[in-house]
């Protein structure tokens, strides 16, 4: 665990893995002191910013570092929810020839095994979901795409996500939804929060 300073509101905590970062955000999540305002988790960090004016930089980075960290699967999740996919997507194919598995068996291991939004970011919306087959992981594409179509379904590494509105990406894309992922008038707007389980299904 290393702790940085962002800010005179704000520590960075930084942790040597995503399962450690879950395993700390957890056990903070359930003990806030007065004072939290936010916590937010990323593949190796969590964020904390706190009222200055309610609780001291020092003593926030000590309830950081005496927290023991809780496994989250020890709770139920907070949220099922089941996504429609069409894979048609234009990486599906090469994909297959990087994990060695067929069309049919890339298709059948995305939809094998629930997956689980682990944190959100890059763009509001965008959940970063773990938890499926470990025959999935696949690098980034060498060259990112300028444009990536709302509810483009896409892997990265030990991820897959769903591209919330068009933007720029990386991601290899195996699928399309028509599921909106990011609806500002829906409360909350983001479909996809830590925590909220997803179950794909082949339409």
């Amino acid at each position: 665990m290393r702790i940085l300073d962002v800010g005179e509101a704000a520590i960075l905590v930084e942790f040597e893995d995503l399962d450690t970062v879950l395993a700390h955000f957890h056990a903070l999540d359930k003990s806030r002191p007065t004072g939290i305002r936010e916590l937010i988790p990323a593949a190796r960090t969590v964020l904390v910013r706190f009222d200055r004016e309610t609780i001291r930089k020092d003593r926030v980075a000590e309830w950081v570092r005496t927290s023991e960290p809780q496994p989250a699967e020890i709770e139920s999740p907070t949220e099922e929810i089941r996504i429609q996919v069409r894979y048609d997507g234009p990486d599906l194919e090469e994909v297959a020839e990087i994990t060695g598995l067929g069309v049919d068996e890339v298709i059948a291991a995305h939809i094998g095994s629930p997956w689980t939004v682990a944190f959100c970011g890059f763009a509001p919306g965008f959940g970063y979901l773990t938890g499926g087959a470990p025959e999935l992981q696949v690098p980034r594409r060498d060259s990112p795409r300028t444009s990536v179509p709302a509810g483009a379904v896409g892997l990265a590494g030990k991820f897959t996500g769903i591209y919330p509105h068009s933007s720029p990406g990386g991601w290899q894309l195996i699928g399309t939804t028509e599921e909106p992922i990011w609806d500002p008038a829906r409360t909350p707007p983001a479909l996809l929060r830590p925590g909220v389980v997803v179950h794909f299904e082949h339409v």
